[in-house]
């Protein structure tokens, strides 16, 4: 195997470890933030898209003859189920957690960027092609995300002007 095929490996690797990582973490966010039922849904429908990409990820190494990093998988969940314990002890949590996943979605949309022109350089069709629908799906969470942050902060704080004043009564 060739130096450069060898890379496309390691980064088809490090990118279904990264979708791994990436449901623990959602799947963590989802169980705390029941008053956001906009954002609730949302991250439902991405924890959908997060399997599906980690599946085409692993068609693409499968179509190279290659497998993903059981280590790599093991240490992306373990990493991303510190994160999602961490934001326990914050009161802000659903806001950290909407900086958090805007900042994920967006290493997310350059790893597949990066994906897309390996394969495409070694001639890999298929695996630019899945990884472009990855890439889409990435794109398009990080738009909604964005789109919504401030509606959820102002939410977020409306809640807590109410909780203050529900406190002082």
């Amino acid at each position: 195997m060739s130096e450069s095929r060898e890379w496309l490996v390691q980064w088809l690797r490090d990118a279904h470890a990264m979708e791994e990582q990436a449901e623990t973490m959602l799947n963590g966010q989802l169980n705390r933030i029941e008053n956001y039922p906009e954002l609730s849904e949302r991250i439902r429908q991405h924890i959908q898209e997060t399997r599906q990409q980690a599946a085409r990820l692993e068609t693409c190494l499968d179509r190279i003859g290659q497998g993903s990093s059981t280590l790599k998988d093991a240490g992306g969940k373990l990493t991303a189920m510190a994160q999602s314990l961490s934001g326990v002890f914050a009161g802000d949590e659903v806001m950290k957690g909407s900086l958090a996943s805007y900042t994920f979605e967006h290493m997310e949309i350059a790893s597949y960027t990066i994906l897309i022109a390996a394969a495409k350089s070694l001639g890999e069709a298929e695996v630019a092609q899945l990884c472009e629908e990855n890439l889409r799906e990435e794109v398009a969470m990080a738009d909604w995300l964005k789109s919504h942050i401030p509606a959820t902060a102002e939410q977020f704080l409306a809640r807590a002007d109410s909780e203050s004043d529900n406190a002082k009564r």
